[in-house]
């Protein structure tokens, strides 16, 4: 294993690549403000040729989180497509009519159920949980739902976790997210469904559109995932069998700061599977 250095720029890595698989979350924005140098190195790379297929663990559909890129000031131009979890969720839920479901999330994550067959119901009626997040994610701790989590695992009801991530930052601070609350379900003996990053389902079907946008399939070895989290993109890339550009300044900004380049051991302790290169702000 090699030592891991910081690269400034993304054209001295895409050489080769046809294929951006790029997180949203981190990487694009905060939360609460896009980052422009981002946005102008995926629109640089379309147009040069290449595409660029977001996936995110946002847990709504695709144009809701457009729309939020939209109010973000993030150019349509900066990307061909977007995956999301939210899809891959309401595709689970559309594939099971009729059930009722007990959700746990936020009123701003209602789409993940717009306009199917999806009764909402108290635990005690349902027949699984949806998760999208926690209802107030400024002050909730997975803690707060433990005995509510309890309760569902006596009633061996399953849980669709809806968004992997276990944080994400706004701004400057970190702020739980669904995949917090699924991975404590899990841990007290209850069973869990993730949809989205680091699991293959969400890699499979930006490569479809990839493959749509191109006009035929493309090779993993011509497709760069770019992400800021270890356990679900660097994770998910490594397991899907393409390689990774990690960017640093996301949730795992602390463990870099003052850092210029990683020793052999150091990247498997932080990393375990190493990324293809380092990069503290994606830039072209």
């Amino acid at each position: 294993m090699t030592t891991l250095q910081f690269v400034e720029r993304l054209h001295d890595l895409v050489g080769g690549v046809d294929v951006l698989l790029s997180d949203i979350w981190g990487v694009v924005h905060n939360g609460l403000v896009a980052f422009p140098e981002a946005c102008d190195a995926l629109k640089n790379f379309r147009d040069q040729g290449g595409t660029v297929i977001l996936i995110t663990n946002a847990p709504r559909p695709a144009d809701s989180v457009q729309r939020q890129l939209r109010k973000l000031h993030v150019p349509d131009e900066t990307y061909d497509a977007i995956v999301s979890s939210g899809d891959l969720t309401r595709n689970f839920i559309a594939d099971h009519p009729g059930r009722k479901i007990h959700w746990i999330g936020p009123d701003r994550d209602s789409s993940i159920h717009r306009g199917l067959d999806a009764e909402i119901v108290a635990l005690e009626a349902a027949d699984y949980i949806i998760c999208t997040g926690l209802f107030d994610d400024e002050t909730e701790t997975a803690e707060n739902y433990r005995g509510m989590l309890l309760k569902a695992r006596e009633r061996k009801l399953p849980l669709i976790c809806a968004n992997p991530d276990i944080v994400v930052e706004r701004g400057d601070r970190l702020i739980y997210c669904a995949g917090a609350i699924a991975e404590l379900y899990r841990e007290l003996g209850g069973e869990v469904i993730f949809y989205g990053k680091p699991h293959r389902p969400i890699y499979e079907r930006a490569m479809a559109l990839a493959a749509e946008r191109r006009g035929q399939a493309v090779p993993l070895a011509c497709v760069l995932a770019i992400g800021d989290s270890v356990r679900t993109d660097l994770a998910g890339a490594h397991g899907f069998g393409i390689d990774c550009l990690f960017v640093t300044r996301g949730i795992h900004s602390e463990e870099f700061e003052g850092i210029d380049q990683l020793d052999p051991a150091s990247v498997r302790e932080l990393f375990g599977h190493p990324p293809k290169a380092l990069m503290r702000d994606l830039r072209w």
